[in-house]
């Protein structure tokens, strides 16, 4: 298993002049500290790969054991294309990706890891018009994951699995999106045009949260606040 953390991004919603996973989220630590923190219970350092852009040597010195990717044109395309620039780097082994703004109850994480086929992580709820939505099929597979989905049946969370057996198909995918196309994208282009089966794990309550706003990382402070007391 490799992971690959997408870590490109701006951190301009929530006025920082750093890169967004380098927000302070508890006790000193970061979004890229928690987030290398939980994934190396489950993925050695050495797998562990994150995609860099903006101010990339900042994020770059923080965690040395890991492998870095940079992605130059990062104001110019979106995570589709950051993912296809990790991805190109591996050729025979299943992928746990990540955006690099999502904190997460680590239980989770085995849950996509032993999942049998490739999978999204997801959260079923009413959702608004900026969050990525997914509705499935009658045997239970994802069938269509974007913010454009009708009928949702809950939020994409922003963690996935693909299995080794699918790599190349999803590479293809991602190679064919346009610059400024998420990675959802793909996964959706793979499931209609080459019947890839996508499975979409719940989080049945467990805490999952993307930081986008200043009210989503005070969220997210507040759950971690609560989380280490315990």
């Amino acid at each position: 298993m490799k992971a690959v953390i997408l870590a490109a991004g701006v951190g301009y919603r929530l006025k920082m002049a750093l890169p967004k996973a380098l927000a302070m989220v508890t006790n000193g630590k970061t979004i890229l500290d928690y987030q290398v923190e939980k994934l190396s219970k489950y993925v050695s350092a050495s797998n562990i790969c994150v995609v860099v852009g903006y101010k990339k040597e900042t994020i770059m010195e923080t965690h040395p054991e890991v492998t870095y990717i940079v992605n130059e044109e990062y104001a110019e395309c979106n995570t589709g294309k950051s993912l296809l620039k990790a991805l190109n780097r591996i050729e025979s082994d299943d992928v746990l990706w990540l955006n690099g703004d999502v904190i997460f109850d680590e239980r989770l994480i085995p849950r996509l890891i032993t999942a049998k086929s490739s999978c999204v992580l997801v959260d079923n709820k009413k959702c608004g018009a900026e969050e990525v939505k997914y509705n499935s099929d009658s045997n239970g597979f994802i069938m269509g994951i974007s913010k454009e989905v009708v009928s949702a049946e809950g939020e994409a969370l922003g963690i996935n699995v693909v299995r080794r057996r699918e790599l190349e198909i999803f590479k293809k995918h991602l190679t064919l999106v346009d610059r400024q196309d998420y990675f959802e994208k793909a996964i959706e282009n793979m499931i209609r045009q080459d019947g890839v089966k996508i499975l979409p794990v719940n989080t049945d309550g467990l805490f999952c949260h993307e930081i986008d706003f200043l009210e989503d990382l005070e969220n997210v402070r507040q759950y971690l606040s609560e989380a280490y007391r315990i």
